[in-house]
């Protein structure tokens, strides 16, 4: 069976699975940074992503309990989801770190809007320096762990780098460049 080179639904469910992958490796690494930054500073969770939650569905939780792991979900879910778009960013040819600063831009401008238009958190023109630092440190570091995960899971298999570091030592050597001409 031959398989074409341009499937492009084939490349869009590549990099969307890719980006979901990564999405949840940054989700994972922003809970962990939150989690520590929270034992160090003595604060508790954020309500933000039950509030918002509630807001849009209509749907309250019914106690204390299911509204700490309807939080949780919700986080989950939502920093998932956005590795959808560091996935088509992937697909745009945008890698690395470019890939990630505007993955990030993107994250974090979306939060500093949609809080306070759900009344989650005041206007970042009301917060403290220092609270706006820490939330755009978590989110850094949701952006950095996607765009790794990403980079790694585009990065091909065992035999294309192979060949890719192949292909970049015979340009180094100009062995290649012989060839063009």
């Amino acid at each position: 069976m031959k398989v074409k080179e341009e499937n492009i639904l084939g490349e869009l469910g590549s990099a969307l699975g890719k980006g979901l992958l990564a999405g949840l490796a940054g989700t994972a690494a922003i809970t962990l940074s939150q989690m520590i930054e929270m034992q160090i500073t003595k604060r508790g969770p954020s309500e933000a992503p039950v509030k918002v939650a509630s807001e849009v569905t209509g749907v309250q939780p019914t106690s204390e309990d299911k509204k700490e792991k309807v939080g949780m979900e919700v986080h989950f879910a939502y920093g998932t989801s956005w590795g959808v778009a560091r996935g088509l960013l992937g697909l745009l040819g945008l890698k690395g770190l470019p890939a990630t600063l505007v993955h990030f831009g993107a994250i974090w401008a979306t939060e500093l809007i949609m809080l306070p238009k759900y009344d989650a958190a005041p206007p970042a023109t009301e917060q403290e320096p220092k609270t706006l630092a820490v939330d755009a440190l978590h989110h850094a570091v949701y952006a950095l762990a996607a765009g790794f995960a990403y980079d790694a899971l585009d990065a091909g298999g065992k035999h294309e780098r192979k060949l890719n570091k192949l292909v970049d030592q015979l340009h180094v050597k100009g062995i290649l460049d012989k060839f063009k001409s």
